[in-house]
Parts: C-alpha cells; sequence; structure tokens
C-alpha cells in the first residue's frame, strides 16, 4: 500500500495533530530566513567583483534557489536520505511530533541566540543537533544511527579542509591561464565564468539547505501515520512540498539579501576578478560533492574556506584567520548546546 503524500492528507494530519502544523510552519520560516543570510552566499563574490549588480544577483539567486532545489532534489535527494537516517523517533505518534517540533524550536532558539551574540553559528548544523537531542529524549542514545551520523562530522571537516584546499590550487591555475591574457579581456572572460559559478553555486545551495528544511517537514507528515522507519525507505518528495520550500527560500533571499551580500567575501580578503573566479569554482566543487555524497554542509563554511584558500595564496598575513577558528569554536558550541536545548525541550513537552 503507497503512502498518500498529498496535501489533502497534510491537512487531515493537522486536524489530528495540530503539533504537526507548527512544525509546518517553523519549517517555512526557518526556509525564509535561510534565503535571507544563507543563500546570498553564494552570489557575494560575484557582486564583491563587480562581476554582478546587487539586484541582479538576487534575482537570480532566487531563481536558481527555486530551480535547483527542484531539479537537484529531483536527481538526488542524498542530503535528505542523511537527514532521515542520522536518528530514529521512536514512539507514538503524539510523542515523536512532539520531539521532532521541540527539535525546531531548539534549533531556531539557539540560531537567535548565536545572532544576537555575534556567534557564526549555522543554521543546518543548529538543525541537526536539536533533531538529535529530541530524538535521543525519546529513544536514548540508540535513536543515534552513528554510521549515518558520521556524515555529519565528514562534511564539517570537508567544507573547511578542501574548500581552503580547493580555493588555493585552483587561483593558482587561474593565475597560469590567465597570466599572458589581455587584463581587459581576462576580466570580461572572468565575469562571465562568475557569473555561472553563481548560477551553480545558487542552485546548490537550494538543493542543500532545501533538502534539509524539506526532510523535517516531511518527516513530521510520515511519523504522524505512525510508519515504522522501513516504511520510508525510498519515499520522495512531493512537488508541493518542493514548490512550498523553495518558494520559501527564494522570498527570504529577495527580502533580506542586500543586507549581507557583500559580508562574506569582502570582511576577509579583497578579492580580484580572477581570485573571484577562483572562490566561485572552489566553493562550487565543494558544495556539490557535499550535495550528492550526502554530507550536509553550510553554503557559506564552503565559501568562506574557498575565499581564506584564494587569500592565502595572495598574501596569508592578508587572510582573517580567526574567521576559521570562530567557524570552529561555532561548532563546538553548536552541537551539545542546541542539542541540549532539543533534548530539555523535547523531554519538557512528553511529559505535559
Amino acid at each position: 500500500m503507497g503512502i498518500d503524500l498529498s496535501i489533502t492528507a497534510l491537512f487531515s494530519q493537522m486536524a489530528a495533530y495540530p503539533m504537526l502544523a507548527v512544525i509546518v510552519v517553523l519549517v517555512i520560516l526557518v526556509t525564509i530566513i535561510a534565503g535571507a543570510t544563507d543563500a546570498p552566499n553564494a552570489i557575494a563574490t560575484a557582486v564583491s567583483t563587480r562581476s554582478m549588480s546587487p539586484g541582479a544577483a538576487l534575482a537570480l539567486a532566487a531563481a536558481f534557489n527555486f530551480l535547483g532545489l527542484i531539479g537537484i532534489t529531483t536527481i538526488s535527494a542524498a542530503v535528505a536520505k542523511t537527514m532521515f537516517s542520522m536518528v530514529e523517533f521512536r514512539g507514538s505518534p503524539h510523542d515523536t511530533l512532539m520531539c521532532l517540533m521541540a527539535a525546531m524550536i531548539a534549533s531556531i532558539g539557539w540560531g537567535v541566540f548565536c545572532w544576537l551574540k555575534g556567534i557564526p553559528a549555522s543554521k543546518s548544523h543548529s538543525l541537526i543537533a536539536g533533531i538529535t537531542g529530541g530524538a535521543i529524549a525519546l529513544g536514548g542514545a540508540g535513536a543515534v544511527v552513528v554510521g549515518e551520523w558520521v556524515k555529519v562530522l565528514e562534511g564539517m571537516a570537508f567544507s573547511l579542509f578542501a574548500g581552503f584546499a580547493a580555493g588555493w590550487l585552483i587561483v593558482r591555475f587561474v593565475e597560469k591561464v590567465f597570466a599572458t591574457c589581455d587584463r581587459r579581456k581576462s576580466n570580461k572572460a572572468c565575469t562571465v565564468i562568475m557569473n555561472v559559478c553563481a548560477i551553480i553555486l545558487s542552485g546548490l545551495h537550494g538543493a542543500q539547505d532545501g533538502q534539509k528544511f524539506m526532510s523535517v517537514a516531511l518527516l513530521g507528515f510520515l511519523l504522524s501515520f505512525d510508519y515504522g522507519y522501513n516504511d520510508l525507505a525510498g519515499v520522495g518528495f512531493p512537488l508541493w512540498l518542493m514548490v512550498l520550500c523553495s518558494s520559501a527560500i527564494s522570498l527570504g533571499t529577495l527580502i533580506g539579501g542586500k543586507r549581507i551580500i557583500k559580508s562574506v567575501a569582502m570582511d576577509m580578503v579583497k578579492l580580484d576578478k580572477y581570485q573571484g573566479v577562483a572562490a566561485s569554482a572552489a566553493t562550487s566543487i565543494v558544495l556539490g560533492i557535499s550535495t550528492f555524497m550526502g554530507w550536509p554542509v553550510s553554503t557559506s563554511h564552503c565559501s568562506t574556506s574557498a575565499i581564506m584558500g584564494v587569500g592565502a595564496s595572495k598574501n596569508p598575513r592578508e587572510v582573517k584567520w580567526n574567521i576559521a577558528g570562530n567557524m570552529v569554536r561555532a561548532w563546538i558550541l553548536t552541537f551539545p548546546c542546541c542539542g541540549f536545548i532539543g533534548w530539555a525541550l523535547a523531554s519538557l513537552f512528553i511529559l505535559l
């Protein structure tokens, strides 16, 4: 018997389990926030090197976040599979939904706290930590599927080290390619390449973040039917959910993107056009590999690492190395703190 994933079935389950409606609303909100704060990172380098105007870049990011989420998810939902498989919510539909709702609240609450304190925490990592804490509250440490959860750690390490290495190597290659070329022609070529990379990055960001947040909404929907995890294997995303989340990312990008569109590249090191090409290409490669390998990573962390690698190749002293330290400190804080909050809220909600 197939699983009914229609929007009509969703509203039916919402009537039976009001907390499912809360989960869906929270997913939409956090997806909009991700679009406003993370999606501009994909086109920040193109703007900071004046390859694209801020208005055009935001419109491009909004469009290709939308298309990328739907298109790439149709081909591969590897990131979503990791999100589904890294923990198991064991309990009644009511308890599992309460724990999942607690995880979302923990993730959003931690994100607001970090924003107020200036901690560069990733919404992706806080979501993962909150869900893990919520699952442990319901099923103990055995609820964590170590073999799948380790992909989170692999993604973190890969985004940091591979991003830096790719940025370093690609900028050296680009320098050799354009060494004997006319500067004006080189800049025109770099502008075209960087704009193409911006399109690719926007699509990959849509798939990465969209699959994370969609997986929470779909997981809550499916758990409300009391399906076992074996029943969830191979379940795909319904089109209405992909359109809903991709629209939320695009809306967030258009609403809040202008405030931070330049911060990622210009805060760390000033880049020339050829360096922007290297940073964008490196970020595209790292994010693309992570997406198809099923590693949930932060787009901003991939971009930051690549830009640092490019900057270090130019002059290591010009790079603000403390940014990498801030990223690591954020990782160290986010997982235990947000996980504990998710566990505590889930434990409380189950008792109520």
